[in-house]
Order: structure tokens, then C-alpha cells, then sequence
């Protein structure tokens, strides 16, 4: 299944609803003391991720699982391996991709590149709380806290309207990540068997 650049990133995410209530100020401040203070000593994160994008035109979801893997500072592993095989891998300022046996190199330090391959990495180890491109707001549910992300840059509206990050009880580690596209699709991600500071192959960096 060929995907090109801008739908791979769009299709890292979704959003999802259910019953909200505003964290006060005194659980924000003890909810980001948490992810901020856990984030910097994550070095490594690996996780396998189920996910689903819901779009206008196709009658059924779109459901694809794989594997993610992270490594400090900024190289990011995403393959799809079901139903078909898909990897973006970002390191040292390059996206490459191998699309079923197709490979190809992007240059990933333009502005529009750099935001989005943040906006990835931060939704994965938490950091995007932190990021000035987006308005934040903070809610809590029956299963645990949400971050919700507006951007503020004009850019990135025109890709993105809204990114929730899920994170479970207690924990500072995200468990799922949702994002509403400007063009009214959503996509759910659902990360499982998270491992954080477990080493990492070398090869998993590679295609």
C-alpha cells in the first residue's frame, strides 16, 4: 500500500472522545511535574501499536499494527508490518522509507518536517508537553489523564486540528495517541507491551 509523506505522519493519529472532566491547577502541576521528570531519564522506548484511522471515504476502519521504537534524541522507528509492510525511520536530520521493497530519502530539517517528526517524538515519550507550538489543555477520566494539544502555528492547521495524548493512572508514559486531521479524519493509536530504557538494536534503526 503506497502512502506519501504527509498521509504516513497523518496516519500516526487519531482522536477520540468519551467523559472529561478539567484537571484542576493543582492536578496539572502534579500530573506534568510526573511526565517532565520521568521523560528525562526515558533514553530508549519500544512499543508494539495498534492503529486506527477512520476516513469519509472508506466504508470500514483502517487497521494497520507494527512496532515503534525510539532512542534520544531524535531517532524514531515506526514500521507497519500488518497487512503490509511500511517503515519510517528519522535519524541523523533524514526520513527514510522502504515502502514493500521501494526505499527512498527525504531530508527531514525543513520547518514543516522538523514540527512533525517533533510532534511524533514528543507525543511518544511525553515532551510534547513542553512544545510552544501548541495551546494545552489538561483533563482526566476514568482511566487515567489526558494532554490535549491545539497548534498554534498555521502550518500545522492545515494538517492538524487537535492531538490527545492518553495516559493511564499514574503512569507518565503515553498509552495512546489521537489526533482529528483539518480534513475531519481521525486516527487512534494504541500503544501495548511498552518497554522504556530496554536496549535497542541497532539494526531496528535501519532499513
Amino acid at each position: 500500500m503506497k502512502l506519501n509523506i504527509i498521509s504516513f505522519l497523518l496516519l500516526l493519529f487519531g482522536v477520540f472522545t468519551s467523559a472529561q472532566t478539567k484537571m484542576n491547577a493543582a492536578e496539572i502541576r502534579q500530573f506534568t511535574n510526573l511526565v517532565s521528570a520521568e521523560s528525562k531519564k526515558t533514553k530508549t522506548l519500544q512499543a508494539n501499536f495498534v492503529q486506527t484511522k477512520k476516513m469519509d471515504f472508506l466504508n470500514k476502519d483502517l487497521v494497520t499494527s507494527g512496532q515503534m521504537a525510539l532512542q534520544a534524541p531524535g531517532m524514531l522507528s515506526w514500521k507497519y508490518t500488518k497487512p503490509y509492510q511500511y517503515s519510517v525511520i528519522f535519524k541523523n536530520g533524514k526520513m527514510h522509507i522502504n515502502d514493500q521493497g521501494k526505499k527512498s530519502t527525504f531530508d527531514a530539517k525543513s520547518r514543516n518536517f522538523e514540527k512533525l517528526n517533533k510532534l511524533i517524538i514528543g507525543s511518544a515519550n511525553g515532551n510534547l508537553l513542553n512544545d510552544p507550538d501548541f495551546t494545552v489543555s489538561y483533563f482526566k477520566n476514568s482511566s487515567g489523564n489526558i494532554a490535549r494539544f491545539i497548534p498554534k502555528s498555521a502550518q500545522l492547521l492545515k494538517y492538524i486540528r487537535q492531538v490527545d495524548l492518553h495516559f493511564a493512572s499514574n503512569q507518565s508514559v503515553v498509552s495512546q495517541v489521537n489526533m482529528l486531521e483539518a480534513s475531519g479524519d481521525t486516527t487512534t493509536i494504541v500503544f501495548k507491551n511498552t518497554k522504556v530504557n530496554a536496549p535497542v538494536p541497532a539494526s531496528v534503526f535501519s532499513l
